[in-house]
């Protein structure tokens, strides 16, 4: 599948913002803010996943 930039940056950045939440996650194992890192990385990936296949619908070099 050809995407375009903007395609790339956005996933670059959700992508980004998992790997925080999930680096948080395991750095502090075992407390509450490890689980709700966990949790927000988990409703990260499906924001990242509508916001993709919105863009992919909007977008005439994706699409």
């Amino acid at each position: 599948m050809k995407t375009c930039h903007r395609f790339a940056s956005l996933r670059e950045e959700y992508e980004r913002e998992i790997g925080y939440l999930s680096a948080h996650s395991r750095r502090h194992a075992g407390r509450p803010s490890a689980k709700a890192s966990a949790k927000h990385a988990t409703t990260t990936k499906g924001r990242m996943a509508r916001a993709l296949s919105g863009h992919v619908e909007r977008c005439l070099e994706c699409g």
